[in-house]
């Protein structure tokens, strides 16, 4: 790797931001993140050695997540934090000192930008991309919380329709570990619907091992929380987007009066 990606200036002022936010002032208690949202390389690593058609691969970004993140906010008035970096150059869902945090390999593609990668270098990518995220999700919790307004943490992702020759059937499913009082609701919701198959912490299931967000901001936090991972076919285009915003938001309006009836919904 070329030793300019060893200095303390990943990101120039040529370089977007990591974080980004939308609806900041919104009073939903749903609290929506995007932890792959975006698919932006820091200019200094130029393409870590991938073609385009690479990059614009679920390897590389949440395909279709985008527009169904900020649809939903704008139909919750929720707040919704996301992460405008490629997960090639530092996954911020996964625990900084995981192998797959900075990925050699990711499916069957071989990143030879990250091949080699010194210690410094992969700390500076924490430094300037992922703790800079996790940071403002720590603060947006912190202030809804002194204000108080209940956050209930929803992690917004999409997932390949086949991975590894395997196909998926699933055309979402939430993902959970701890939590037992908002995934069951929604689960029993997203079937309801009858023309989905709905899984049930399918294609992945949340751990301390393999994910960040929801550990950390959700069930160290005692928040209730769900990932939720929409097949990114169903959300390739515009109209995908737009047909899940708008159901995802109607789901979501059914479960909010059922919390506050439960009165789940606490700062």
């Amino acid at each position: 790797m070329d030793d300019a990606a060893d200095t303390t200036l990943l990101l120039s002022s040529e370089d977007v931001p990591p974080v980004r936010e939308f609806n900041a002032g919104g009073r939903s208690p749903f609290l929506l993140t995007g932890d792959h949202y975006g698919r932006l390389i820091p200019r200094m690593l130029g393409d870590l050695g991938l073609p385009e058609s690479e990059l614009a691969r679920h390897i590389a970004w949440d395909i279709g997540i985008a527009g169904v993140a900020e649809a939903l906010a704008k139909h919750l008035d929720a707040h919704l934090i996301v992460q405008r970096y490629s997960r090639l150059v530092i996954d911020c869902n996964r625990p900084p000192d995981a192998a797959s945090s900075i990925p050699r390999i990711s499916e069957a593609t071989t990143i030879s930008g990250n091949e080699g990668i010194s210690r410094e270098a992969a700390l500076t990518r924490r430094a300037q991309i992922f703790d800079p995220y996790h940071r403002r999700i720590g603060e947006i919790i912190d202030q809804r919380g002194s204000a108080g307004l209940p956050t209930v943490l929803v992690s917004l992702h999409s997932f390949t329709p086949v991975y590894a020759g395997i196909a998926r059937p699933w055309h979402i499913g939430t993902l959970y570990h701890r939590d037992t009082h908002l995934p069951p609701l929604l689960l029993k919701l997203l079937r309801a619907e009858g023309d989905l198959v709905v899984g049930d912490n399918e294609p992945y299931a949340v751990s301390d091992e393999t994910d960040y967000t929801i550990p950390v901001h959700g069930e160290a936090r005692g928040l209730m929380n769900t990932g939720i991972e929409i097949r990114q076919d169903l959300i390739s285009d515009p109209a995908g987007e737009k047909a899940w915003a708008d159901r995802l938001a109607r789901i979501f309006g059914e479960i909010e009066p059922v919390l506050r009836a439960q009165q789940l919904l606490s700062a």
